[in-house]
């Protein structure tokens, strides 16, 4: 049984007693990824589960979160239990245990290719309300000669999919599955007080609880912190449309000779992940040509790294995202001088700013929904190409919109992506480079 050390919730308990299939449906930060890792990581010391474990999730940056803490529990408490010398010592994609137990970490990608041969005991599924049907049909096999189970864990992501089919045990074809559902509010309000979860950590969550409420539309906060599952909310970008356009390798285009453009979304302090998306556009089509994740970085390591691509690329446009109140404003004072008209700022949820030395800058109005509309259309008119990356893939299929409806005011389109659209919200700065050639070649898009 799981380490007697560890405070846990009595939902978490009931969860890691509970054998067989389970499903875990539930509001943001309430201790799912560390409950399924203590819950494997049980698993895979009884010798009587003779089985390897495999843990996936749609890109491997998700699955290793959940693969990662699994590692660590085991070597807090058993190490060991762990191979940790050797041929056999863990990797980024195996733990292997004195007891010949195997635990693997794979991303499924759009269609579980990466995952097919496997014989298992058990199955962790991570943000399985994303995955698509093939990753399904894909899983399900391995599990036919073992007797095992499938762990599917997720926030909803809207009324479709196989993690609600599961749920709701649609047509009855999921009655070996136990459900558990727990909301992000019951959590933080009723957790037990101890030296892991401190009054003060309390008192912080439920004021970002309040803010969330107040920034976010009834819909998505119950989706995202009641872990319900809501009709009125939609997909930006639909499969369809992401697979017609996410083809390219970062090999394939690249010459000296383009127009090389970068869109930037800078992550807050601590939080997000910044990015870089580098296209390349043409007269005729707009070509993804990279894509680059940093986490955790200071402003004067972004401005590095935009330096550093420049150097690669000479881009035509550089836009960042510095809106007033954001980290980017400093960035984009420092690059200016050096990069002058070449970098822009655009904040996607007001303007574009214009930098004008010695005086006000010139603004004009920029909504974000025009920004991701911008996106959409080039992939619907077949006019971009984009990189074939799990990671793009993913943060396109979490993009979501709704109509918000408040008396006396007009309905406002609200877009939206959780947990988060990083990667995205660099791509639609870096698409605007499109807007300026329009005028000029207006006849090679009609």
């Amino acid at each position: 049984m799981y380490c007697m050390h560890i405070n846990l919730d009595p939902w978490q308990k009931k969860f890691i007693e509970t054998k067989g299939d389970k499903i875990l449906c539930c509001g943001r930060q309430v201790g799912k990824t560390e409950i399924c890792a203590i819950d494997a990581a049980e698993y895979a010391l009884n010798p009587d589960n003779p089985h390897p474990i495999l843990m996936t999730a749609p890109t491997e940056r998700q699955a290793r979160l959940l693969f990662d803490k699994t590692l660590r529990y085991l070597m807090d408490y058993y190490p060991k239990k762990v191979i940790t010398k050797g041929r056999l010592r863990p990797t980024q994609t195996k733990i292997n245990l004195t007891n010949k137990m195997t635990i693997y970490c794979l991303p499924t990608g759009q269609f579980g290719l990466g995952i097919r041969g496997l014989t298992i005991g058990r199955s962790y599924e991570d943000e399985n309300s994303r995955v698509a049907l093939e990753i399904e049909e894909a899983i399900a096999p391995m599990l036919l000669t073992t007797g095992g189970a499938r762990i599917k864990l997720s926030t909803p992501h809207g009324a479709t999919g196989e993690f609600y089919n599961t749920w709701i045990n649609k047509d009855g074809a999921y009655n070996s599955y136990t459900r558990f559902s727990i909301t992000s509010e019951t959590v933080i309000r009723d957790r037990k007080l101890c030296d892991t979860w401190t009054k003060f950590q309390r008192e912080a969550a439920l004021k970002l609880i309040e803010q969330a409420k107040s920034r976010m539309s009834t819909r998505q906060y119950a989706q995202e912190f009641l872990g319900e599952f809501v009709d009125d909310l939609h997909r930006w970008f639909s499969d369809d449309l992401i697979d017609r356009c996410c083809t390219l390798k970062r090999s394939e285009i690249l010459t000296k000779k383009a127009n090389y453009f970068l869109g930037v979304d800078i992550a807050r302090m601590g939080e997000d992940s910044s990015t870089f998306q580098v296209f390349m556009r043409t007269p005729y089509h707009v070509y993804h040509i990279d894509n680059i994740v940093t986490n955790k970085k200071l402003t004067t390591d972004t401005e590095r790294k935009i330096l550093e691509l420049d150097r690669k690329y000479n881009f035509k446009r550089i836009y960042i995202d510095a809106g007033s109140g954001t980290l980017g404003v400093s960035i984009f004072d420092h690059l200016y001088p050096l990069m002058k008209k070449r970098i822009k700022a655009i904040n996607n949820a007001k303007r574009i700013i214009e930098y004008n030395p010695g005086g006000e800058p010139t603004m004009a109005k920029l909504q974000k929904e025009d920004l991701y509309d911008n996106l959409r259309a080039l992939m619907e008119q077949r006019r971009i190409s984009l990189l074939d990356d799990d990671e793009v893939k993913f943060e396109l299929a979490s993009v979501q919109y709704e109509y918000v409806k408040k008396e006396g005011q007009p309905t406002k389109l609200r877009i939206f992506a959780v947990p988060s659209a990083d990667v995205v919200e660099g791509m639609i700065r870096g698409a605007w480079c499109v807007k300026e050639r329009l005028n000029k070649f207006r006849i090679l898009y009609m």
